[in-house]
């Protein structure tokens, strides 16, 4: 943590960590997108330079939002793990994929993640919250017995693979949507 903050204000001192352009964008890729490793945040729609990321995944790192260890599948590849506090986020991000939708133009691609969480409201958030425990700190993170039927995970990609079904000139229903942006 800096030592050179500007106060003690709550806000402040969150906005120290996530005040920038690319923080929370880096933070929605793992969240929502599923990026783990360093070149799948590249690919981010945004594009943000290899530079500013390798910064932002250092800041996160050393603020406990995210950990890192060596992958074993490759000897340069590392994987990025989201910490608990990170985890905490997601209401937060949540009520940003809200209000953004209610105020600003976002397309129907873009907006299908969020409508899944907006209609599930917090219970549904913290069903998400447990899959994203499970993923990055292991089953036994889990708060809740996972419940029955397609995953948060899923059900978000389900929606935003039906936006782009609708949308001229992009696949048909059960092809492959690796297109489809990170973003909620």
């Amino acid at each position: 943590m800096r030592k050179d903050t500007r106060s003690n204000c709550p806000i402040n001192l969150s906005l120290e960590i996530f005040g920038d352009r690319w923080t929370l964008l880096v933070l929605r890729d793992v969240i929502f997108g599923g990026a783990r490793h360093f070149r799948e945040l590249l690919a981010s729609p945004e594009r943000i330079s290899s530079n500013v990321l390798a910064d932002r995944l250092a800041t996160l790192v050393d603020h406990g939002l995210l950990t890192k260890a060596d992958d074993p599948s490759h000897k340069q590849k590392v994987t990025y793990n989201l910490t608990e506090q990170a985890i905490q986020l997601v209401p937060v991000l949540a009520q940003l994929n809200v209000w953004g939708t209610r105020h600003l133009p976002v397309t129907d691609v873009h907006a299908a993640r969020a409508e899944v969480l907006a209609v599930g409201g917090p219970p549904l958030w913290e069903v998400f919250m447990d899959e994203l425990r499970e993923t990055h700190l292991g089953p036994r993170a889990r708060r809740q017995p996972a419940p029955s039927g397609p995953t948060v995970a899923a059900r978000m990609q389900a929606a935003c693979a039906a936006a782009l079904d609708r949308v001229p000139g992009t696949a048909p229903s059960g092809q492959d949507h690796e297109s489809q942006p990170a973003s909620t």
